[in-house]
């Protein structure tokens, strides 16, 4: 009840947040008659205003009025786009590094244009995380020709580029893209032997539209990335074959199973476990098979290992659920989103096992 009179009397947080802001939108606002009547090349030249400004010692939040009515200008010329008060607010809020929680339709892609240029003015580079390669490509076309328009460069990072277009990417003002590319870039980049081979700078600021589905949601599927084995090995293969051959047993429920000895099958699935194991009636098939005297010996580890990880690919990893095949490429579905996660690579030997059983 206390808490409902304070808030009665002084507002919420956000309402107090919002009333500190307002000046600032007020000051955009008068400042939209002054930019209406620069001309094209005067509005261009801003650009190199604020950053020589920026150099002289002021600072981002200085200059923020104009720039944002400098973007807002921009957007109306080229896009015919006007950012109205709330996008100006989301705008501030997401400079100062805070959540914006906006509606469907207030227009949150318009709304990023604006701290993206004012952060991009420093020459660090300023990054869109998005959720797929769709929005990463339409939103960098569309609203890059706000940023081109003011003198910007603006790059994109998709599935599929070799390493120097993403060089070329990440060197632009401006950089759209998906959460799993600059991800997956940043493990790379942490991988390689020589400084030149990292193909992102130093990480300045950024905005992550959908926040809670990248940072919670996506979050639950970790990103785990290998170096390339020190050899090649046909063993996935062989492995593949042996598993092929023989008869399999399936639990869906923990509770229904028979003791091993009872079942009459090589290999036991159990779904709920998620677990695919030998019998003695399959090990005794494989030691035949891969001519070994007593599997569990440990030199005979690496070989164990394949066939454990043939059995998950045959037993639990089902084609269209848990991955699809794409121009003879192994992709992985995610379990939470069902996207496909481009990229991504099962850990332990699982991917290439999976890549066997495909042929």
């Amino acid at each position: 009840m206390f808490k409902n009179l304070v808030e009665k009397i002084i507002g919420t947080y956000s309402e107090r947040e919002l009333k500190r802001i307002m000046p600032i939108v007020d000051k955009i606002e008068a400042l939209e008659p002054g930019m209406k009547a620069l001309s094209d090349a005067e509005l261009r030249s801003k650009t190199d205003e604020f950053r020589r400004r920026l150099k002289e010692g002021q600072t981002l939040d200085d200059i923020l009025p104009e720039a944002f009515a400098v973007v807002r200008e921009a957007s109306v010329r080229v896009l015919g786009m006007r950012h109205y008060r709330v996008q100006l607010i989301g705008g501030i809020v997401l400079h100062q590094g805070r959540i914006a929680e906006m509606k469907t339709g207030e227009g949150k892609t318009l709304v990023a244009t604006l701290p993206l240029y004012l952060n991009a003015l420093e020459g660090k580079g300023a990054h869109l995380v998005t959720v797929n390669d769709y929005l990463a490509r339409r939103d960098s076309e569309w609203m890059g020709k706000i940023y081109n328009f003011l003198g910007l460069s603006v790059g994109l990072i998709v599935h599929g580029l070799d390493n120097a277009q993403r060089k070329k990417a990440y060197a632009c003002d401006i950089t759209y893209g998906t959460n799993n590319e600059f991800g997956f870039d940043y493990l790379r980049d942490n991988m390689v032997i020589y400084k030149e081979d990292m193909v992102q700078r130093d990480l300045h600021y950024a905005i992550v539209d959908e926040v809670d589905s990248i940072l919670i949601d996506e979050a639950r599927t970790p990103l785990i990335i290998s170096g390339a084995g020190e050899k090649s090995t046909d063993l996935y293969i062989k492995a593949n074959a042996f598993v092929s051959r023989l008869r399999a047993k399936v639990f869906t429920e923990t509770d229904d199973r028979q003791p091993d000895d009872d079942i009459d099958a090589d290999y036991i699935v159990d779904e709920k476990a998620n677990t695919a194991t030998l019998t003695e009636k399959g090990v005794a098939k494989a030691e035949q098979y891969f001519g070994v005297e007593n599997l569990a010996d440990p030199e005979n580890l690496t070989l164990s290992h394949h066939i454990n990880q043939a059995l998950k690919a045959h037993g639990l990893m089902k084609r269209d659920r848990e991955y699809v095949v794409k121009d003879g490429e192994v992709i992985i579905v995610d379990e939470f989103t069902g996207r496909l996660m481009f990229g991504r690579r099962y850990s332990d030997g699982l991917h290439q096992a999976i890549e066997a059983k495909e042929g």
